[in-house]
């Protein structure tokens, strides 16, 4: 990496305060960076190590207001957390895009097209009929199976499975471990007790900008595709099932499992080991607190949901300051019951 802070403040929408020609060379914290290093700051309690830190550079909100000298160039932004964040996902992505070439041993199917600057790993596996676009990186031990697609600047890490017939989009990332069109969890239920399985025919369908964590499975459709819609975030180890659709923006945290045929919509916030049952609707902006079940549709735009069963956060909090003291509730009823009674109590 080596960009001046001119050409970062261009990716990142900011201004210059100071020297825009000086050249950036790593990134690192306020209090261990260096000569050639950019920081970031946005929490203001953090405020007195801007001016003691030897970055060549710092992020900070376009509010800043520095109460003393400064050593470093700074480059103003509305969110300095976010726009160091954007920062380092795209040096990540400029330093996984540089590989170029064919490692041996590696397997390309018939009837299969490569776009220019793609690198395929050893012991990397590509069935017949795949389309894979420019620059695509498919890192060793890596599968894609037959009449599979594969957009332009997508990265592929090792050991990734990605089954026959699945549509990729550009610029996503799927890492390693990760199964996108197993099949889904389908099987009928016979009259002897035992369970007939029914064949998955669909695909996944994964569009542009899409991230795919370690070890997440996306099972294919019964029929038609199980999709995930553009800037989807999937953490590690987390299910997504057969008919499944995730709306734009949506994230989701780890050890989360969304079952058959249930529809999430655009911009929600799904936190980590969330269960979903399936055939529900989610309305867009819907945010789901950690370990909540969901058993019904939310059909209201917004709605934070929390608790297992899972249900509105305000009404959780009420609910909450209940059933905390249900204990001491009950002894507290025992009480009055033994008085007004007038029993003799366990004691007596």
């Amino acid at each position: 990496m080596e960009l001046s802070v001119k050409q970062i403040a261009d990716l990142l929408g900011g201004k210059v305060q100071g020297d825009g020609s000086i050249k950036i060379k790593k990134l690192d914290t306020l209090q261990e960076a260096s000569k050639g290093s950019i920081s970031f700051l946005s929490n203001p309690k953090y405020e007195n190590q801007i001016y003691q830190t030897q970055a060549s550079a710092v992020i900070c909100n376009m509010d800043f207001s520095p109460k003393n000298t400064l050593k470093t160039t700074l480059i103003k932004v509305e969110d300095a957390y976010l726009s160091f964040s954007s920062l380092l996902e795209e040096i990540n992505r400029q330093n996984s895009l540089q590989k170029v070439g064919i490692e041996e041993p590696s397997y390309i199917g018939e009837n299969t097209s490569t776009g220019d600057k793609v690198y395929r790993g050893a012991f990397s596996y590509i069935g017949n009929s795949v389309k894979i676009g420019e620059n695509v990186k498919i890192y060793p031990q890596a599968y894609i199976g037959d009449n599979s697609t594969i957009g332009n600047n997508t990265i592929i890490h090792s050991g990734v499975k990605i089954y026959p017939k699945t549509k990729i989009g550009n610029n996503c990332i799927i890492h390693s471990g990760a199964i996108v069109g197993s099949d889904g969890f389908g099987f009928a239920p016979q009259s002897d007790g035992s369970y007939k399985p029914i064949p998955q025919m669909g695909n996944v369908i994964i569009e542009d900008n899409v991230s795919i964590g370690s070890n997440t499975v996306i099972d294919c459709a019964t029929l038609n595709s199980t999709i995930i819609r553009d800037g989807v975030k999937l953490d590690n180890l987390i299910q997504v099932a057969h008919n499944v659709e995730i709306g734009k923006n949506t994230v989701i945290a780890a050890q989360s499992g969304i079952s058959g045929s249930t529809k999430i919509g655009e911009h929600c916030v799904i936190a980590g080991q969330v269960g979903v049952i399936g055939h529900l609707q989610i309305a867009d902006k819907v945010i789901i607190g950690a370990q909540a079940g969901i058993g019904k549709s939310i059909d209201q735009k917004g709605t934070i949901i929390l608790g297992s069963p899972g249900f509105e956060r305000n009404q959780y909090l009420r609910s909450y300051t209940v059933f905390k003291r249900l204990p001491d509730i009950e002894n507290r009823i025992k009480e009055l019951e033994e008085k007004s009674l007038n029993l003799p109590t366990t004691e007596d």
